[in-house]
């Protein structure tokens, strides 16, 4: 288990230095008359931005909308699957409405949240919790619908209330949907707070994106683009953590966290 791990870690690296190694040699050579910074001129520029309090506090502005429009993105998309799950008709019912609704990003609606809202975080929030939302909704509906109905009737055999059915049974079995849901959600809630600052003008990583574009810093711009990728590599990690973490019971998952 240590060597596959040890194996993937390496492979990942290996992969980031040969990336790094194609944008040194394009930028220095074919691209030399470009915008397009050397990665050695971008890595640079990130070193001396990570030591300002402007970068810290526009990373933690575009955390906090991804992190808090996740929440009530999660909290209110399982109650309302739940909802509908529990129910055949009701499943029925929203699952044209909602299968065409998950692919419309909420950028279309940006406009509308801006005049409404104005650039602030709260519109990025809003915003974040449209981008997961129906997602969320439709994954944790098909696991409350998709529940064994031999374990539903055995639950009812041995006495349990609906109650204690839905609790005991039915969300632990839902749980590998819900989870799925949101690690998948976690990188979207990011993008979409990023996505505020870049064009609603909120605050945040985009917000400073933008400012550094038309000052034309291009080690600077591109030392934010590492910011983000680096940013979206810690989310995506500790979302896959976290569902490992919270299935363990789960036969899924059980080799991975042992």
């Amino acid at each position: 288990m240590g060597d596959s791990r040890l194996l993937k870690w390496g492979t990942g690296a290996l992969g980031a230095l040969i990336a790094l190694g194609v944008w040194q040699l394009a930028a220095a050579g074919p691209l030399a008359g470009s915008p397009l910074p050397t990665a050695g001129e971008a890595i640079g520029e990130l070193a001396r931005l990570v030591v300002t309090p402007e970068m810290w506090a526009a990373t933690w502005d575009t955390v906090a909308m991804a992190l808090l429009g996740l929440a009530i993105a999660t909290a209110a998309g399982v109650l309302l699957g739940i909802g509908v799950g529990v129910s055949p008709l009701a499943m029925h019912a929203t699952r044209v409405p909602l299968e065409f609704l998950k692919p419309i990003p909420p950028i279309v609606i940006l406009p509308v949240v801006v005049l409404v809202l104005g650039p602030t975080a709260g519109m990025g929030v809003f915003l974040v919790f449209i981008g997961c939302f129906v997602s969320i909704v439709v994954q944790a509906s098909a696991g409350v619908f998709d529940t064994d109905p031999v374990a539903k009737a055995t639950g009812q055999s041995y006495g349990l209330s609906r109650g204690e059915i839905l609790w005991s049974i039915v969300l632990p079995s839902a749980l590998p949907y819900i989870g799925t849901a949101v690690r998948v959600a976690a990188p979207t809630a990011l993008i979409v707070a990023v996505v505020a600052g870049l064009i609603g003008g909120g605050p945040g990583l985009g917000q400073s994106l933008v400012q550094t574009q038309i000052t034309g810093n291009q080690p600077r711009l591109f030392a934010y683009v590492l910011v983000l990728g680096i940013l979206g590599l810690v989310v995506q990690g500790l979302s896959q953590w976290g569902e490992r973490r919270l299935l363990h019971w789960h036969p899924q998952y059980r080799k991975q966290v042992s």
